[in-house]
């Protein structure tokens, strides 16, 4: 359905992977091989914690309809910026129409989500989900798409103090919706959230065959196995990345993600909690 990238670590350039690296987010805009849709090219969007941003601090978006290797913007600001945490995202429409307002990510407050995947049949539970979305929080919700939705019922249930356990939450009520309308397997992706500190992304799907998702080793780890690899000194001890596929092709640079896992990415490195298994 998409591809995204989001980083967090010592401030960069965004460009040093959202358009040079090997297999960089626009490069895979034009080509995906591991995603379901070969081209995204129905918009992008790209939303980044200005350095210097404390805890609490709201990010900034940039959205567009132009595919992502066709927006000149888009080269100048993120060669222009540097940012200690950014989402980047390249969208192939499903359904929802082309427009700035369906574009990843989205925001609220000092929270950032984007989704690769879908909520299946969307459009036969889109009634009953909206009106499970917190009155106080629904004029916010301003494009079409089933990621947005799931983004605003996943803070009404309680997001912004449990982010793991309201997630669980907001997809369970999607598969209890769907199911109710007898859709098989409601939902399908990889989701990642940050509050400007922490980055959660999470892979998940009903039918336990989710979108693919990786993170980057430690980058200590890995200028000791690529000590010829130059690129490598272009990053801080702790920056990562989580990618829909890897953005180059050394061997150990990227390590997948389980089903049904979040990853948990923070300054003290990376950990891995089961998500949804089987009889929660």
């Amino acid at each position: 359905m998409c591809r995204w990238l989001a980083y967090s670590g010592e401030p960069l350039r965004p460009s040093v992977l959202v358009l040079d690296a090997q297999h960089s987010l626009v490069a895979q805009s034009l080509n995906s091989p591991l995603g379901a849709e070969t081209v995204n090219g129905d918009g992008f969007g790209f939303g980044w914690y200005p350095e210097g941003s404390t805890a609490g601090s709201v990010p900034a978006l940039f959205h567009s309809i132009e595919p992502a290797w066709h927006d000149e913007n888009l080269r100048e600001l993120t060669e222009s910026i540097t940012s200690p945490l950014f989402f980047g995202h390249v969208r192939a429409a499903s359904g929802p129409p082309i427009q700035r307002t369906n574009c990843h990510p989205f925001r609220h407050a000092n929270w950032m989500f984007m989704h690769n995947g879908f909520l299946d049949s969307f459009t036969s539970i889109k009634r009953d989900l909206t009106f499970s979305v917190d009155e106080s929080l629904y004029p916010s919700i301003r494009g079409t798409t089933d990621s947005e939705v799931l983004f605003y019922l996943a803070l009404t249930l309680g997001l912004q103090e449990d982010p793991v356990g309201a997630m669980g939450r907001a997809i369970r009520r999607v598969e209890d919706l769907g199911r109710a309308k007898g859709i098989a397997f409601p939902v399908q992706g990889t989701i990642a959230l940050s509050d400007g500190a922490t980055l959660w992304a999470f892979r998940y799907s009903t039918s336990h065959r989710s979108r693919t998702l990786f993170h980057s080793v430690a980058i200590p780890a890995l200028r000791e196995m690529y000590p010829e690899a130059d690129r490598l000194h272009q990053f801080g001890d702790t920056a990562k990345v989580v990618v829909s596929e890897p953005l180059n092709d050394l061997p150990g640079a990227f390590v997948e993600v389980p089903e049904s896992t979040v990853a948990i990415l923070d300054d003290s490195g990376f950990h891995h909690e089961r998500f949804l298994d089987d009889g929660e």
